[in-house]
């Protein structure tokens, strides 16, 4: 089904409305078809060449490399389960609602350039711009159907940059880092609480491995001038089975942000050599990071329409499956970081028209 509700000749008015049209709609991770359907309507009433690559997964405009460069603007459907903040309101100068910032104001952005496009109102782009929409991404990277996308549709491997609108305050973050997560279970022996000592607290050793792995300070690495930050910590800890009862196992999840220089492999290797003397180790999930694009002009090119210096990306984002299908990335969306996944998630009208200036800035070059 097509918009009807668009009706702001202003632009950041269209971009707000068009943000709210699309946090109306539905579309917690696995649930989407109700927005894919949506969005393809908005496409096709707007003449834009677009084809529904199954799998919530949705290909419009340019879908491989001809005579010119070919740029790929790539953004994520879903969100995470809402907290009470479906519907959404504009309220002043902002637009408030589930996905807001992460990243429903980030594909409305994409849908307005894929529009303006179809109507000639990109002239001189001096390239070739494709639009990937897609689901799962806020669940575990190996349920996400972008990775499956690029792995069947063999012309979109041929582009020379993409951009995924996640959210960076309109700041050009190139790359990610690379994150693992695991299990760490700590062993000991129950007993009765009244006699602790014919025990062996789980809860000993867990206090004592996780206190030396918060030892290990964050480290900072410089790749492509811009400074990655390495973090390890435990973000849960569970153990007891009964207030009488003194644990014979406690276990905890353990999370590494590593630098995008580590391999997978690398990664997992430095987690043992610190948690291992301490407990057992079981790997959950291991999304390896993306190196910042070396000697890329687009990517300057699309650095100088911003007109500030670049960032590193702080997080893993789908830049990395890019990198891992042979593309290089960069994450460059309209929201703010700072509200992604909040109940209170907003995205401003400014900042969706900064966005659209500088996309079009780039691809008008």
């Amino acid at each position: 089904m097509a918009s009807t509700r668009i009706t702001s000749t202003d632009l950041a008015s269209r971009l707000a409305e068009r943000t709210l049209e699309l946090i109306d709609i539905a579309s917690e991770s696995g649930a989407e078809r109700d927005i894919v359907g949506h969005v393809l309507g908005v496409l096709r009433a707007g003449d834009v060449p677009v084809n529904d690559a199954g799998d919530s997964c949705i290909v419009a405009g340019a879908s491989a490399r001809r005579e010119r460069p070919f740029v790929l603007l790539a953004g994520h459907l879903d969100t995470v389960p809402a907290q009470g903040n479906r519907p959404g309101r504009h309220s002043g100068d902002h637009v408030e609602g589930l996905g807001a910032s992460d990243m429903k104001g980030g594909v409305a952005v994409m849908l307005e350039l894929a529009l303006a496009g179809a109507a000639g109102q990109l002239d001189r782009t001096g390239v070739d711009i494709g639009y990937l929409l897609f689901g799962r991404e806020e669940l575990a990277s190996t349920r996400s159907a972008l990775a499956p996308l690029l792995a069947r549709e063999a012309g979109l491997r041929g582009a020379d940059l993409a951009i995924v609108l996640e959210p960076t305050a309109n700041v050009v973050q190139p790359g990610c880092l690379g994150n693992l997560d695991a299990t760490w279970t700590f062993n000991g022996r129950a007993g009765h609480s009244a006699r602790p000592w014919l025990a062996d607290n789980a809860i000993d050793h867990a206090v004592a491995g996780i206190a030396e792995l918060h030892e290990v300070e964050p480290e900072r690495r410089t790749i492509e001038g811009l400074d990655f930050t390495q973090v390890v910590t435990t973000t849960t800890l569970h153990a007891g089975i009964a207030r009488n009862v003194i644990p014979a196992t406690a276990t905890a999840n353990v999370n590494f942000r590593y630098s995008p220089a580590l391999s997978a492999d690398e990664a997992e290797q430095t987690l043992r050599r610190w948690c291992e003397p301490h407990g057992e180790v079981e790997v959950l999930s291991n999304s390896p990071g993306a190196l910042p694009p070396r000697a890329n002009a687009l990517s300057s090119r699309l650095i100088a329409a911003t007109g500030a210096p670049a960032q590193p990306k702080q997080a893993w984002t789908p830049v990395a499956e890019f990198a891992a299908a042979g593309i290089e990335a960069v994450n460059l969306g309209p929201g703010d970081p700072a509200f992604a996944h909040r109940a209170d998630e907003r995205i401003s009208d400014a900042a969706l028209a900064r966005a659209h200036a500088i996309f079009k800035a780039f691809l008008c070059d």
